[in-house]
This record gives structure tokens, C-alpha cells and sequence, in this order.
């Protein structure tokens, strides 16, 4: 007899009992909520042919742009690979294995197919999302959600994260009204959707509504700063709204008291505190020696050849540092990559190695150079990944290097870095 999970996806190998758990999995991973891997346990410690837990598990370590978490999935799908599994769940374990061949496009493709076969699968479609994300496919974030919302339903669990999935899409595409609305939809089935609460941060962002946005995180904190991933990444958003309203200092005590505290090495903590710090030195608040602790956190990335977004957030934090060093080590990493037929080499070539050397020359004070290298940055930038909001840091160092050509300081300037 075939068993279902709640959205009338079959699955295989499940105990009721072990449904149970991964359905409470799965909410986690919907609702970006710590968990997951506890009630995965669960599930297989139950049933241990369950094969949609065995694929979540994997899915949970191949979001991420640690390689070491992605590498981790690696034991999982050999373990569900030996499995019983119906077609759904053989795409999955296919796209996997894709994702650990380092072939993104062919994930994404893979779970587009597991989408035309059932449209509700939340799983392949919160991957797919993340991948295109991770990507910097945009329109594909909008396009992929759009495509399967007819086959769900308030009825459905989970229906409030398709309806924030698809809000972020539309505000990565430009439809603020659409995604603003989608987002509110989506926070009336559940008013502590993180996910929700991020996008309209990012709708407050877009639309140059600051102090709206520092409000609504505040007046929010319970529903994103508690126990979501997204909690360091919120009060990142709630220092952007402070520093274009004209405090880069508050941003700086949100940095000291939210974002570095504790000092985590998660990769994306560490991508948020150098995005943050590097904002604030261009809004002018003195940085002091918060550079050295975060380039520090860094290091162990320098040899990734990994992920490009990574490796821009790497530079700022050793170009904040002056830390001519490990700025060269990385540098001469991504030089390596280059050469080399990889998804990591082709996005060093085309984008990673000039927008870093940009950084590099900014740092220095070679302003001409870095204004050189960031305008030459191909029409595809975005394929680095991550949202508009993130990429703009490019553009930030840019002008902040044709204003200081335009309104030279009358005293030698003090540079981050003296030579690269």
C-alpha cells in the first residue's frame, strides 16, 4: 500500500510514526527554523529506508556555501542510493547528485522535472528556490514559484513559505507592490514566517522606506531574532535601514551587539559582517579593529575555490584588515581557479577575480583602478548570487570611488591597505 505525505506526494519506506518527524522536519525547513536535523533523526532511527528523510537530510547540507556541509551530504545519498525509491523520489536523489558533482544547473533541472511530476512537492521546490538564489538566477526565482502556485492551496501545510518564496522572487524582479502583498499573504497564515519578515525587509530596502523597515524589524524581533536562520541576517537588514538613514554609528552597535556577538565562523555570518562592516567605513564611522577579528574567521575559506560570493566577502574582510597577506593568498587562488573547467572557475574569470582585485585597489586608494575594474564587471554579475540588496555592495564601493576623484581630501589619505 502507498503512503503520502501531506501534500499527496507517495513516499517510501515511511512508519507513521517517522512521517510524523519529517513532516515537522520539513515545517523547520520551510519556516527557516533550527530543528530539521533533530527530527530527521527521528524519522530514520524509525523507519531507515524512509527515503524522502534521507533526501531532506542531504538537501540540508547542500543549501549552503560551506563546502565542508556540502561534502557531509555525500554519505546520506550513498546510504538512500541503496534504497527502494519510487520516480519522484529517484529524481531527487539524482539531483543531489548533481549538486555534489558541482553541477548546479543540473540539480535545478532535475527538480524541475520532480516539479512537473508533483507541483507539491515543498521540498524540491524550497531547493530549487535556494539554488536559484544561490545562482543569481532571477528570473527563475520568480518564474519556478509562480509556475507551481495553482497547485496549492491554504489548505495545504507549508502554504504560507510557497506564498514568501514567491514574495521574494517578485521583489528580486522588480514587482514591489506584488511581492509586498505576497509577503503580508503569506504573514496572515503565519505571523512568525522569518522568511515573510525578510522580504519585506528587503521591499523597505528597494523602495528607500528606512525607517519603515527599521521599524517593522523592530516591532517584528520576536518573530525573526529568536530561533530563525535568518535572525543575524535581519538585524543586517535592520543596520542598512540605520546607516541610510544617516547612523553608521547605530549600525556599528548593532554590528558589536547582534552581528559579531557571538563570533560565529558560520559562512553566512561571516558574509553579513563583512558586507555590514565594509558599509559602514564607506558611511564614514570609524571601523577600528573589528577587521582583524573578522578577517581571522575568514582564513580557513581562502582555499575554498568554492563560491565566488564567498570570496568577494573574504577580500573585503582582509582589504578592511589591511591585511596584504591573506588578501594575496586569495587572489592567487582565484588566479588558479580561473583556468580550471569548473562552476568556481568561470564565475573567478568572468566576475570573482575582477571585483576582487577592484576591492584590492580601493583598499589601497587606486581609485581609477578600481573603478575600472568594477565598471568593466559583465551585464551577468548577478550570477554571483545572492540578492540585489547583497550585489550592491559593488556598486556602493564604486561610487564611493568616483566620489573620492571627484572631492579628493585636502590630507593625504589614510588607506585600508597600502599595497596589493
Amino acid at each position: 500500500m502507498t503512503a503520502y505525505d501531506h501534500r499527496d506526494c507517495a513516499i517510501t519506506g515511511a512508519t507513521p510514526a517517522a512521517l510524523q518527524s519529517y513532516e515537522q522536519a520539513l515545517a523547520a525547513f520551510q519556516g527557516w527554523r533550527g530543528g530539521a536535523d533533530a527530527q530527521l533523526a527521528h524519522a530514520l532511527e524509525a523507519a531507515p529506508g524512509f527515503v524522502m528523510a534521507h533526501a531532506l537530510r542531504a538537501w540540508l547540507l547542500l543549501c549552503s556555501r560551506d563546502p565542508q556541509a556540502v561534502r557531509a551530504a555525500r554519505p546520506t545519498l550513498q546510504r538512500a542510493a541503496r534504497l527502494p525509491a519510487n520516480e519522484r523520489e529517484r529524481l531527487h536523489l539524482a539531483a543531489i547528485r548533481s549538486a555534489l558533482e558541482d553541477d548546479y544547473e543540473g540539480a535545478k533541472a532535475q527538480l524541475a522535472d520532480v516539479l512537473r511530476l508533483q507541483p507539491r512537492d515543498a521540498v524540491a521546490l524550497q531547493v530549487a528556490h535556494a539554488f536559484d538564489y544561490v545562482t543569481g538566477d532571477v528570473e527563475s526565482l520568480d518564474r519556478r514559484v509562480a509556475g507551481v502556485l495553482p497547485a496549492w492551496s491554504h489548505a495545504l501545510p507549508g502554504y504560507h513559505a510557497v506564498l514568501a518564496m514567491h514574495a521574494f522572487g517578485l521583489e528580486e524582479s522588480g514587482e514591489y507592490e506584488r511581492a509586498e502583498a505576497a509577503a503580508r499573504a503569506a504573514l496572515a497564515l503565519d505571523p512568525a514566517d522569518a522568511r515573510a519578515h525578510h522580504v519585506m525587509a528587503h521591499v523597505f530596502e528597494m523602495t528607500g522606506r528606512a525607517a519603515a523597515g527599521e521599524h517593522w524589524l523592530r516591532e517584528h524581533a520576536a518573530h525573526w531574532a529568536g530561533d530563525s536562520l535568518v535572525a543575524t541576517h535581519g538585524w543586517w537588514h535592520l543596520a542598512l535601514f540605520q546607516i541610510a538613514q544617516g547612523h553608521p554609528g547605530a549600525a556599528l552597535v548593532t554590528y558589536d551587539t547582534h552581528v559579531r556577538d557571538p563570533r560565529s565562523v558560520a559562512i553566512a555570518d561571516l558574509i553579513d559582517a563583512s558586507a555590514l562592516l565594509w558599509r559602514i567605513r564607506l558611511a564614514g564611522a570609524d571601523t577600528g579593529a573589528r577587521w582583524s577579528e573578522l578577517a581571522n574567521g575568514w582564513t580557513a575559506h581562502i582555499d575554498d575555490r568554492f563560491c565566488t560570493f564567498n570570496d568577494l566577502h573574504a577580500m573585503l574582510a582582509f582589504v578592511g584588515a589591511g591585511d596584504t597577506v591573506r588578501a594575496c593568498r586569495l587572489e592567487g587562488e582565484l588566479v588558479a581557479s580561473q583556468a580550471l573547467p569548473t562552476r568556481h572557475g568561470r564565475a573567478s574569470r568572468d566576475i570573482g577575480l575582477p571585483a576582487c582585485r577592484a576591492i584590492a585597489a580601493f583598499g589601497r586608494g587606486d581609485d581609477m583602478q578600481a573603478i575600472t575594474l568594477l565598471a568593466s564587471l559583465p551585464a551577468l554579475a548577478h550570477r554571483i548570487g545572492g540578492s540585489h540588496a547583497q550585489r550592491d555592495v559593488l556598486h556602493l564601493t564604486l561610487m564611493a570611488a568616483v566620489e573620492r576623484i571627484r572631492r579628493p581630501a585636502r590630507q593625504p589619505r589614510q588607506v585600508m591597505l597600502e599595497a596589493l
